[in-house]
């Protein structure tokens, strides 16, 4: 199975990298992250449900482009075609095709891969977290003054209530980032590159293989009150589980 997703991620790379900042028709897009599709989201998610549904017939499909498909099954694909889609299109490398297997709600198997970066993200259940065959593991910081974060506005459109969150966070900590693709953000967290993710009403394929990243990694995923990841728009940290409480004191009100 792995060996399965690897490949197909991969191939969706690089059908990514060929039209990546020579379709000039994209750097015209212009909105907010969630605003935004092009036409490689759509021809990537096609792809991948084709592969998908001929290698695991009667497992479900949830994607971003083409919402749940239901087999009954205890098994779910979750799928970002183009994560980032607002990078890719005015040629910002932070994009990622994600895929994850949940058995019911919980994730068992996640994948990333960022073809301009020319990084695989890998996990599975119990057996930790890689990234291109290294582990990953998330920092040993404690302090929140002494951390670097990433946040994300995720689905949330009030502007006054991420700038509320955002403020609270930058206010306390070294310093407060974005990427634009939230499997990476996660990623980030799983392999030190910081120490936290913090996202407001994100969708479940932006997180899923992410949510497995870091708990793989040695950190925590819950919502801001402290529950466990389900497959529904929510609230979400990622941290590197030593400063989770202080950051949950932080928005857990917001």
């Amino acid at each position: 199975m792995q060996r399965f997703i690897v490949g197909l991620v991969k191939r969706a790379g690089r059908e990514l990298m060929r039209h990546y900042c020579k379709d000039y028709s994209l750097i015209r897009l212009r909105g907010r992250s969630k605003e935004i599709t092009t036409k490689y989201d759509k021809m990537i998610d096609e792809m991948l449900i084709s592969a998908l549904s001929k290698r695991f017939p009667d497992h479900n499909i949830l994607t971003e482009e083409s919402g749940f498909i239901d087999r009954g099954s205890e098994f779910t694909w979750v799928v970002d075609s183009l994560d980032g889609s607002s990078n890719y299109a005015i040629g910002n490398p932070f994009f990622s095709i994600s895929v994850a297997l949940l058995h019911l709600d919980d994730p068992v198997f996640g994948a990333a891969y960022a073809p301009f970066l020319r990084e695989l993200f890998l996990a599975e259940e119990g057996g930790g977290c890689t990234v291109n065959g290294r582990t990953a593991e998330v920092t040993d910081i404690s302090k929140l003054k002494d951390c670097y974060l990433v946040a994300c506005e995720g689905g949330e459109r009030r502007a006054s209530r991420v700038s509320s969150i955002n403020a609270a966070l930058l206010l306390r900590a070294r310093d407060v980032r974005k990427l634009g693709s939230g499997s990476l953000e996660c990623a980030w967290v799983a392999c030190g590159r910081a120490e936290a993710y913090v996202t407001e009403q994100i969708d479940p394929w932006d997180v899923a293989a992410g949510v497995l990243f870091v708990k793989e990694a040695g950190g925590m995923a819950t919502d801001f009150k402290g529950r466990e990841w389900v497959p529904r728009r929510s609230d979400m940290v990622f941290s590197n589980g030593k400063i989770h409480d202080q950051i949950l004191r932080l928005v857990s009100k917001l």
